[in-house]
């Protein structure tokens, strides 16, 4: 069909006052050929309810138009002048009275009606609304709320071990939250599909071009081999026990780690034996079997009361490193590792270390000469401390250490290595340690020379990195990433030639026809001399000259704020709602260097809160298109504290505040979260309620509830096992009876982070909607979501 483009626009205003209707003739719109109606054909002089045919004959005509609204709207859609008519609203009809109510998002209206004539339009159509309505006929749309959550992404790859070929996983996001995963074996030069497989988890094998999957046929559990790229499939194993599997790089033998359940309690009535006993599950402890593939034969190679875990294999699959974890109350770390190094045929056992403290795994080198151990900078004894004397360094900020085997010596990698270690492999091809490493808010990969101590970053193309993947017979890997203003894409690497390709790129569908803003960078020297770093978005079609409402976010706990495009704080959908977004990166956070990350140690947000508050002032006072009198803040977790710890030491700064799952008494949060105390290790490192009495009461927000002025949310869900809801409920009703301005929103059956769809986008609307009412001074879209109840 043919369509015509009506460029105009007019408004009709009915009122100068802020509470006014504004009618909005839409002018802007698709206008297809009208289409001739045709007479059903009659079978019968009546319908079942006795009517007869109403027909006269006429045009069908459509006027499609889009409305991007960045504010809650509320009223009426008025059609004109036609003797039938429908209206869908985003695929769905609207009410036969028009009501309606918007969301702030990108919206598709489609107008049917019927005329007499073919060539004279006399309909019209319009909003009575409580704001103007822009609409467009350009498909073009602002970054809304199901862009975070709904498409298809690249969740994992995998390269196969000649580099040839990957295998790619997808997680495809269908609106109302339903999620088909599956994955495809792609060449990697052209992007060939070679296959696609679903509700399988495929892995390659490490030596040839082969990867396995298993499948369950009644009570027996088969593992396949398939070959690449002739699809040929055999059975590797068969009457397989439970267990995950790791196929040896031997090829040869698989190591099955499965679990035993712990002794069971009395339904009735349960006795609780140590505080992690709280947990699900904290009874069972996993071991580790070995089934020969030749023989079929399986034998334990664990066996105890402590769980046991492999962290790697020699490459000739004849050495095993095995952590054996226990738990040691009594004193700080309060868990420790036993590392065994396991003769893979006799399990003769050479015990590398008795108790590691501070150590978080790591890995075995090829030859099965040397371990490297992704610790805390306390670990074997604070060689690789580089904080000032009498500082502990955030027990996250992890470093590496070279372990030799026969002469048991350690030697630091990272020591005065500022990035933050997160994950390792030590390559079979050639023999180097690939690490990825938070780098300030950046995720860098890393390569490490073992022999000369040499660390490289390698040249990658997103600001995040979050996935790697090594070829173990050739210089090739493949790594996902994302970037600050662009979702997830999946690369090659030639780790001999630095050349590097694009493979996947999801913003293609994720991002088409959208508009976003900009990110800039913002980093400032505090009056204490020290460097900070942080960014800033802007929105669409931003304006200089203007004065924009500005929304602070910074980290929720030992990490930076990450520069991921998408996240449960997405700061590219807040800018384009109309608000500018500053993200700073206080003191404390990993990733900036160990002097840095002691910030967060023993302070319970003292000097954090300050970095925060000078940044911000530093801010606006650099940029003058921020309206100072209108600034939010927001965090969640730690950063949720942080929410609330601010507004009890400035009450002039921020016109409003949110935090998600924060903690209001350091003292309470020690011993009700399933890691309370475990966290304390880190940010309250040697102290405790009894002993540190000041820290965690006096820097709680509970017992300074009565400095808090500035409006607050609270929201949290009521089955967070992190830090439990009472920690919102202690401050709410503190507040409540301060008589301030403090809101609570609880989000039934979800935990730590809100995952359920429907319930996470209500949430993330209420966060906005409560900006929207003290920044933009408008509480339409709060006062739909929250009426007011006369109780």
């Amino acid at each position: 069909m043919m369509k015509k483009q009506y460029l105009l626009a007019s408004l009709l205003l009915a009122g100068l006052s802020a509470n006014a209707q504004v009618v909005t003739v839409v002018t802007n719109y698709t206008q297809s050929e009208p289409q001739p109606l045709v007479k059903p054909i009659c079978v019968d002089s009546v319908d079942v309810n006795g009517k007869k045919l109403d027909f006269t004959g006429g045009f069908c005509h459509e006027k499609v138009f889009f409305v991007n609204n960045t504010d809650y709207i509320t009223g009426k859609l008025l059609v004109k002048g036609a003797k039938t008519f429908g209206v869908k609203l985003d695929g769905v009809a609207l009410p036969a009275d028009g009501v309606l109510s918007l969301d702030p998002a990108h919206h598709e209206f489609v107008v049917n009606y019927e005329l007499a004539d073919e060539k004279t339009d006399t309909v019209s159509v319009s909003f009575d609304a409580n704001r103007a309505v822009e609409c467009t006929t350009s498909p073009r749309r602002m970054y809304g709320i199901h862009d975070v959550l709904d498409g298809l992404r690249v969740s994992n790859a995998e390269v196969s071990p000649d580099g040839n070929f990957v295998i790619v996983s997808y997680s495809d996001a269908q609106p109302g939250g339903n999620v088909r995963s599956y994955q495809q074996v792609k060449e990697l030069q052209s992007g060939r599909i070679v296959d696609t497989y679903e509700g399988r988890k495929l892995s390659w094998m490490p030596r040839s071009s082969a990867f396995v999957y298993e499948e369950q046929r009644g009570d027996n559990r088969l593992l396949y081999k398939v070959e690449v790229p002739s699809g040929s499939r055999s059975v590797l194993a068969e009457r397989l026990p439970a267990g995950a599997i790791t196929v040896s790089p031997s090829e040869d033998y698989l190591i099955l780690t499965d679990e035993e359940k712990g002794p069971a309690e009395k339904k009735e009535i349960f006795q609780v034996l140590e505080p992690d006993d709280r947990q699900p599950g904290w009874r069972s402890r996993s071991y580790l079997s070995k089934y020969d593939l030749a023989q079929g034969t399986c034998r334990r190679i664990t066996f105890g009361n402590h769980s046991c875990y492999a962290y790697g294999i020699s490459a000739d699959g004849r050495k095993l490193l095995i952590g054996v974890s226990r738990s040691r109350l009594e004193k700080r770390p309060t868990t420790v590792t036993d590392y065994l190094l396991v003769d893979a045929q006799t399990l003769k056992v050479d015990t590398l270390i008795m108790g590691a403290e501070f150590l978080g795994g790591g890995d075995l080198s090829p030859d099965g000469r040397q371990v490297v151990f992704m610790g805390s900078p306390e670990a074997f004894g604070g060689v690789g401390k580089d904080a000032s004397a009498g500082k502990y360094g955030n027990m996250y900020d992890y470093q590496l250490f070279l372990f030799d085997i026969s002469s048991r010596k350690v030697t630091p990698l990272t020591r005065e290595f500022n990035p933050s270690v997160s994950r390792l492999e030590w390559s079979v091809f050639d023999g180097r340690i690939y690490f990825t490493a938070n780098d300030r808010d950046y995720i860098h990969l890393y390569s490490l020379d073992p022999k000369t101590r040499r660390i490289s970053q390698m040249k990658t193309g997103e600001d995040v990195l979050y996935g790697f993947s090594l070829a173990s017979r050739a210089p090739m890997a493949v790594y996902t990433g994302v970037s600050t203003l662009n979702p997830v894409r999946l690369y090659s690497l030639n780790l001999r030639t630095g050349k590097q390709k694009c493979l996947e790129d999801c913003a293609t569908t994720l991002l088409k026809d959208v508009e976003l803003g900009t990110c800039h960078d913002f980093n400032f020297t505090s009056s204490r001399g020290d460097s900070f770093f942080g960014r800033y978005y802007l929105p669409p079609h931003f304006d200089a000259s203007k004065k924009y409402p500005m929304i602070v976010n910074y980290y929720g706990g030992c990490a930076p704020t990450e520069r991921y495009f998408e996240s449960r704080y997405p700061h590219a959908y807040y800018a384009s709602l109309g608000y500018v977004v500053y993200v700073v990166n206080p003191g404390g956070a990993a990733g900036f260097g160990q002097r840095h990350s002691a910030r967060h140690v023993n302070t319970a947000g003292l000097g954090v809160a300050e970095d925060i508050i000078e940044g911000v002032r530093q801010f606006c006072a650099s940029h003058s298109f921020v309206d100072a009198k209108k600034i939010g803040c927001i965090g969640a977790s730690y950063g949720g504290f942080m929410t609330q710890y601010l507004q009890t030491v400035t009450d002039d700064l921020f016109a409003c505040a949110v935090s998600h799952a924060g903690i209001s008494n350091h003292a309470s949060y020690w011993g009700e979260g399933y890691w309370g105390y475990s966290y304390s290790e880190v940010s309250m490192a040697g102290q405790y309620p009894w002993n540190a009495k000041e820290l965690y009461t006096g820097q709680s927000p509970l017992f300074r509830a009565d400095k808090i002025h500035t409006p607050l949310l609270l929201t949290h869900g009521t089955d967070d096992t992190n830090v439990p809801i009472i920690e919102s409920i202690q401050l709410f009703t503190a507040l409540k009876l301060l008589g301030r301005d403090v809101a609570l929103v609880e989000v039934p059956g979800e935990n730590h982070w809100i995952m359920d769809y429907q319930k996470r986008i209500l949430w993330s609307n209420t966060i906005m909607a409560w900006f929207a009412k003290y920044l933009k001074g408008d509480s339409a879209w709060w006062d739909a979501l929250y009426p007011q109840k006369s109780l």
